[in-house]
């Protein structure tokens, strides 16, 4: 495989892993610009925690913003850690997405104050804790730089999952978080492992093989033996006197 190849097939992988994620942030602006373009408001469709109709916020409150604000916000982090997701978890990718949304508004609904929780910062929160807490359980270098990369852009976002700001729903972060971190633990087996280097097996493999080649060896040979030499040629010195 030549150099333009790799280069060709990694450029491929980061255009899919940014595909969803964009689609993703595509959804939550033509519903915002739908919202601002009616006479309608689609806070509704938020979380109302504990009410049969606050149960529809489950699917719904991601896709609703307060503002154009609180959707910036939220998109480039989106953007960020979802291309990370969908580009190092691949074959789990979406799965985490959707279980970080389901579950983390599951237990938002069954726990928070009794008010409209709207937005996808939850899933944000959700995405930080599984790419953070992944890469370190994996052990694969790779993925810790991701963590560190994580903690270095995202790490303040550790106070909104505190009661300092009643206006923000810390409960819609914390639930995320949780839900990040259950599933990191859930898939640790799932994905890029730890790097295992084909020399390190190739050693031992070999270190193996004299250990047995020496047992062999005892096996044969005992001390009690007497062990005959046999020369297969004979030395014969020729002696010619001095005339």
């Amino acid at each position: 495989m030549n150099l333009q190849t790799t280069k060709l097939e990694e450029q491929s992988r980061i255009t899919k892993s940014l595909i969803f994620p964009a689609l993703f942030v595509l959804l939550l602006w033509i519903v915002k610009l739908l919202e601002k373009n009616s006479s309608i408001t689609f806070h509704h469709f938020g979380i109302f925690p504990r009410t049969l109709d606050g149960l529809i916020g489950i699917i719904g409150s991601p896709l609703v913003h307060a503002d154009f604000s609180h959707l910036i916000n939220n998109s480039i982090p989106l953007l960020i850690l979802g291309s990370c997701l969908f580009y190092f978890y691949k074959d789990i990718a979406l799965k985490v997405f959707i279980l970080i949304w389901l579950i983390g508004n599951i237990w938002l609904w069954s726990i928070a104050r009794p008010s409209y929780h709207i937005g996808a910062s939850g899933i944000v929160y959700g995405l930080v804790c599984f790419l953070f807490l992944s890469g370190i359980l994996r052990k694969n270098k790779a993925l810790m730089v991701v963590s560190l990369l994580v903690t270095f852009l995202y790490g303040s976002l550790v106070w909104g999952v505190l009661p300092i700001d009643y206006h923000i729903s810390f409960e819609g972060h914390l639930m995320g978080s949780l839900a990040g971190i259950l599933l990191a633990v859930y898939y640790r087996e799932r994905g890029p492992q730890k790097e295992e280097y084909i020399w390190e097996e190739e050693e031992a493999q070999e270190a193996e093989e004299v250990i047995i080649d020496f047992q062999e060896m005892d096996a044969e040979i005992k001390p009690e033996e007497n062990i005959e030499i046999k020369l297969d040629h004979k030395i014969v010195y020729h002696y010619k006197p001095k005339e």
